[in-house]
């Protein structure tokens, strides 16, 4: 009765189980790997944009100083130029 069982039940191989369920873990960990790489660039982004705009930030406030100073100085030389603009007239005028 055994050897009849054995004929009529088909053989189940293990080898193209442990294949398939190896390949499905291995795609999950693929998967995985790829799914961590993407959020650790992410996070690298993000972080060189808040960089990106702190100095961009820094780089606005330094200008507006420039700026003022840039204005000072264009003030003074208004102030200064019809004196020194005189003094060149009398010195030509005694020459």
């Amino acid at each position: 009765m055994w050897n009849m069982m054995c004929d009529v039940m088909p053989t189940i191989s293990e080898d193209s189980i442990s294949q398939r369920s190896s390949q499905v873990s291995g795609e999950d960990a693929n998967f995985e790997q790829l799914m961590v790489s993407m959020l650790d660039e992410r996070d690298k982004l993000v972080e060189s944009l808040r960089e990106t705009q702190e100095r961009l930030g820094d780089s606005e406030l330094r200008l507006k100083e420039v700026e003022k100073e840039r204005d000072a100085l264009h003030r003074q030389i208004a102030a200064n130029l019809p004196q020194a603009r005189r003094h060149e007239v009398v010195c030509n005028k005694l020459t």
